[in-house]
């Protein structure tokens, strides 16, 4: 296993030594959703693939999150809000906004882009050097800013 991977299963039995369900059963699952990654692979999970994993998580708990706010389930959203925390503090601390813009506009100059065409290459660039920090979505539309400029 990966040494994230590691701190996750420590996390899971501290949580089952300290009673805590809620986060014994996250982390739980998390878990399972690493080994499942494991067996698709048919090899152990780089730190990118256990990052990868541990957003997958996130993203699908925001939807379902986002899903029992609008059906009026208060309770429900946060519950999934605190799977979200928990699983979040096992993930690399995301870029700021300044930080981001930054890095967007690092990237343009190494790519040398000009126009929307050459969003590819920037976007290749800032997932390959940022993975994990960055928001895909975000870096997106302040390169589709800076270009558009």
């Amino acid at each position: 296993m990966s040494g994230l991977a590691d701190e996750v299963a420590a996390a899971v039995k501290a949580a089952m030594r300290e009673g805590n369900a809620l986060k014994r059963d996250t982390l739980r699952m998390v878990m399972a959703e690493l080994k499942n990654k494991r067996i698709e692979l048919g090899r152990e999970l780089t730190e990118d693939e256990v990052i990868a994993v541990l957003q997958r998580c996130v993203k699908t708990r925001k939807e379902s999150r986002e899903q029992y706010e609008a059906a009026g389930r208060p309770e429900l959203a946060a519950r999934e809000q605190a799977e979200i925390e928990m699983i979040a503090t096992f993930l690399p601390e995301p870029m700021g906004e300044e930080q981001v813009r930054a890095a967007v506009a690092e990237a343009v100059a190494e790519a040398g882009a000009v126009s929307r065409k050459e969003t590819g290459a920037v976007m290749k660039i800032l997932m390959g050097r940022y993975r994990g920090r960055i928001d895909g979505k975000r870096a997106s539309s302040f390169l589709a800013e800076l270009l558009d400029s």
